[in-house]
């Protein structure tokens, strides 16, 4: 590789976002999403709950749609404690339009943008960024900040030969993350057709104590009778979420020495996998161990469904802790753990979460005493178990995915320094 060092201003097109009105903003899938630099982290975009843009009623400037393979790097706290907020436009990516405060690029004069994705993911760009943040409420940086970055520029061959390699990591952490949406799909289906359709194994045989039949010998089926849930099998409960719930146990956690600690950005809008995950000193915040569920209790952290399923504790380390703003839930006698996280993703738990909000706008939460309203049906024993037995391998499936999916970018980063450098040679 070249020796002589250029700036990355001289080789790439460099673009802010529009200031959208947010009164404009929606939730409708069929609007077009906005990349927020909320929404930007280490190697992805996360799409689930982006807000939209009308854009057949409000239509912007073309240069602000994003294309296949455009770098995007949050401007404002462009570095959090678990890494630099990048990433770039995949091609199964939906279109999209690029939001004030991030930046986009394209790689001009002599640089791809393909390699420029694993520039700016690299551990000299984030030494470089690091120091010059400047700000105390929002820390950010500015595009000639970013331009100010000296670089060396490799031959084309050299590039796409180095792309290509580490893009075989990508493409693999790519899949992994699919199986992953799928697995969870899966449970979550099945959630919903047992506990919320009540089309559980037997069902069929359940009888409808408010029709005609239901005069006529039964032959010992099971019935449907009034709840406050409307219609629920008979042998079925209806208990409260702080009845049927451990909501934040008391669990003890030394304050010395480093612990896992996960903010809120290591929750995830859609899946159960949590990131971000630091070694941290003390013990302030909300504690958990394996099998609890991490539900954010602010604005608009909830909203956005930001929620996550632990597993990824060890003997070593059994307890970890996290933000202040994560209400704990942990597995009871009557629900599993596997249940009590997929109803937190279920519409109506979440409603009645939001709808008991308070506090000033934009820092409203969710105390723990809503949970004393929210009612719940809880199956027989046995049906829990067996539901259990079917969904346990799919979370289990998933965190090896996510563990795979961590080894394969570790191994890229130890590579992508050395490769950039020239210290491997290809």
């Amino acid at each position: 590789m070249a020796d002589t060092l250029t700036n990355l201003g001289e080789h790439i097109d460099l673009l802010s976002g529009f200031a959208f009105k947010s009164k404009y903003f929606t939730q409708d899938s069929k609007n077009i999403p906005l990349v927020k630099g909320s929404n930007v982290h280490q190697g992805y975009v996360d799409w689930v709950g982006a807000v939209r843009w009308p854009i057949d009623e409000h239509p912007i400037n073309d240069k602000y749609w994003l294309e296949e393979d455009d770098v995007v790097l949050a401007m404002d706290r462009p570095w959090i404690e678990s890494g630099l907020k990048f990433s770039w436009i995949k091609r199964n990516d939906p279109r999209s339009l690029l939001v004030q405060r991030v930046c986009r690029m394209r790689g001009i004069n002599g640089l791809s943008s393909r390699y420029l994705r694993y520039i700016i993911g690299s551990s000299q760009f984030t030494n470089y960024i690091k120091p010059i943040v400047t700000g105390v409420n929002v820390p950010h940086i500015s595009g000639q900040q970013v331009k100010g970055f000296k670089f060396s520029l490799p031959s084309k061959a050299t590039q796409l030969a180095v792309s290509d390699l580490l893009e075989n990591y990508d493409n693999l952490i790519e899949n992994n993350n699919r199986r992953i949406a799928i697995l969870e799909d899966m449970a979550q289906s099945l959630y919903r057709e047992w506990f919320v359709n009540f089309r559980y194994p037997g069902h069929a045989d359940v009888l409808d104590a408010s029709s005609p039949d239901a005069l006529i010998e039964s032959k010992g089926k099971p019935k449907l009778n009034d709840s406050p849930l409307g219609q629920t099998p008979e042998s079925w409960e209806v208990k409260s979420a702080a009845e049927a719930i451990t909501i934040n146990p008391k669990t003890k956690l030394v304050k010395d020495g480093e612990k896992p600690f996960v903010g809120m950005s290591g929750l995830s809008q859609g899946s159960m996998v949590i990131g971000d995950i630091i070694e941290k000193t003390g013990n302030s915040g909300a504690k958990f161990i394996n099998r609890d569920t991490l539900f954010a209790r602010i604005t608009p952290c909830l909203q956005n469904g930001k929620t996550g399923y632990v597993q990824f504790l060890t003997p070593e380390q059994p307890v970890g802790f996290g933000s202040t703003e994560f209400i704990v839930l942990r597995e009871s006698e009557c629900l599993s753990s596997e249940f009590i996280y997929l109803l937190s993703r279920s519409n109506n738990f979440r409603e009645h979460a939001i709808q008991s909000m308070t506090g000033a706008t934009g820092r409203q939460r969710v105390h723990n005493d809503c949970f004393a309203s929210c009612y719940l049906p809880v199956p027989p024993k046995e049906l829990m178990n067996t539901f259990t037995k079917l969904v346990q391998p799919m979370f289990k499936s998933i965190f090896n995915l996510s563990k795979r999916n961590e080894n394969l970018k570790q191994q890229r980063d130890m590579l992508l320094p050395k490769l950039i450098s020239g210290q491997i040679e290809l």
